[in-house]
This record gives C-alpha cells, sequence and structure tokens, in this order.
C-alpha cells in the first residue's frame, strides 16, 4: 500500500493530555491527521491546539482495560473505516528506592505503562495487517536502559525522588514487546518503533537536581516537542524503512 497522506489517516493518540501526549496531538494536527485522543479524563484541547487537524474525537479511556482499549479500537473503525498510527504515550511514574516498592504500586505502574501499551498495539494489529498500513510509536524510556538517573552509591537520597526500579522495568518491557511487533507487522506494511526520551521539561522536572543535570552532555533537559517531532517523523513517509528501533531523544545521556 502506498504511503497515503496525512490528511487522509487517523491516528489514536493514548495520554493526550499530559506533557508528552499534548505535544504529540499539536504537532500531528499541524500536520493534517485526524486524531483520535484518549486520556483517563476526557482530554480538552483549545481551537487554537487542534488548528490544521483533520476529523478529532476526545476519548476518555482507561489504558489498563483491555475490554475498553478494544472498544475504542472498533470504535474508531466503525467511525473512520480506518486506524493508520497508534501512539502510546499513557504512563505514570513511581520514585523511590527498591525496597520502597509496595506490592500495589508494583501492579499499578504495570499495569499502566505495560498492560496499556500492550493493550493497544495489540488492538491495533489486525486493522493494520487488513489495510496494509501502519505506524505504532511507542514512548519508553531512557531509564529503560540505564539502570536509572540516580546515583546512590555518591548520594543515597538522590533515588528517593528519582523513578524506581519498576518503572524502568515497565519501560524496558514496552521496548520489549515493540520488536516483537515490528517483526509481526513488517509484511503488513506496518512499522512498530519506540521513542525513549530522556529527561523532559515539565512540572514533574522542576527540581531536577543539578547534580543529575550536569550529566546530560548538551547540558539541558528536552522539550516535549524535541519528542513529539521524533514521533511525527517515525510517522511519516520517510520512516517506512525505519521498524523494531528504540529511538533515543536524551541529549547524549545514554549513547548507544
Amino acid at each position: 500500500m502506498a504511503y497515503p497522506p496525512p490528511r487522509e489517516q487517523v491516528v489514536l493518540i493514548t495520554g493526550a493530555r499530559g506533557v508528552i501526549g499534548s505535544a504529540v496531538v499539536r504537532r500531528l494536527a499541524r500536520m493534517g491527521y485526524s486524531l483520535v485522543l484518549a486520556d483517563r479524563e476526557e482530554p480538552g484541547f483549545s481551537p487554537e491546539e487542534l488548528a490544521g487537524a483533520g476529523n478529532v474525537t476526545c476519548e476518555r479511556l482507561d489504558v489498563s482495560d483491555r475490554d475498553a482499549v478494544f472498544e475504542l479500537v472498533a470504535q474508531t473503525m466503525k467511525r473512520h473505516g480506518r486506524i493508520d498510527c497508534l501512539v502510546t504515550v499513557a504512563g505514570v511514574t513511581s520514585v523511590g528506592g527498591f525496597e520502597t516498592i509496595t506490592e500495589a504500586e508494583y501492579r499499578r505502574v504495570l499495569s499502566i505503562n505495560l498492560d496499556g501499551v500492550f493493550f493497544s498495539n495489540q488492538a491495533v494489529m489486525a486493522p493494520m495487517k487488513a489495510q496494509g498500513f501502519g505506524r505504532i510509536v511507542n514512548i519508553g524510556s531512557i531509564l529503560a536502559k540505564n539502570g536509572g538517573n540516580a546515583r546512590p552509591w555518591l548520594d543515597p537520597h538522590e533515588q528517593a525522588g528519582s523513578a524506581n526500579a519498576v518503572y524502568g522495568a515497565s519501560k524496558a518491557a514496552v521496548h520489549s514487546l515493540t520488536l516483537y511487533a515490528a517483526k509481526e507487522l513488517a509484511s503488513h506494511g506496518a512499522t512498530a518503533n519506540v521513542v525513549a526520551p530522556g529527561p523532559i521539561q515539565s512540572p514533574m522536572t522542576v527540581n531536577f537536581p543539578e547534580a543529575l543535570r550536569a550529566t546530560i552532555p548538551v547540558g539541558r533537559l528536552g522539550l516535549a516537542d524535541e519528542v513529539a517531532g521524533t514521533v511525527a517523523f517515525l510517522l511519516g513517509a520517510d520512516a517506512g524503512f525505519i521498524t523494531g528501533e528504540i529511538i533515543d531523544v536524551n541529549g547524549g545521556a545514554w549513547p548507544d
């Protein structure tokens, strides 16, 4: 199948109202995509934020609910007759030391960060295979690779305010499942990739320790728009030969 222009494509974005999700929404709207925007609370966007978009629908979605995810994909197919792209941004963070993670917290993080991505990918695979085209971009993390930003051997207190082991494990699993999806979709004209951000400027990183900021070679936190630009590239015509890749957007903090 030839690459359809953005104006003819439908993109489902989970976690649409978050810092990165909102940046992705604004970027894809400007490019003319039709958008299905999902978040735990029904996302609301101003006309200015959605300027240029095709058809836009906003939906409440708990990504940890498999039936709800599949139902939203079915509704999208019924409404639009297609689903071309999936961008999974929905996720939660969790901080503290390894030994402080309760079972409830462990389950909470995995149910959203891993289950939500798995269910979303699973739900769109059949429609993408049937139409002979698709793009999946899952948001991973540098923390899936580096064992966390904190340096507890230098300062034991850094880990208390830093993302923890279960968060990193959830994102590592996202990286892994994307590689499987990429292989299963490749012969059907569909791709699956990960964008793995480093620390991104947001309300959550206002108090990001200067000592850790200094470990980022470019000397600053990343911008959500930089992540969104990478997502947009992977959805585009020029990325048709890129699949099963983990694209780092981390300022050189973890080069590989």
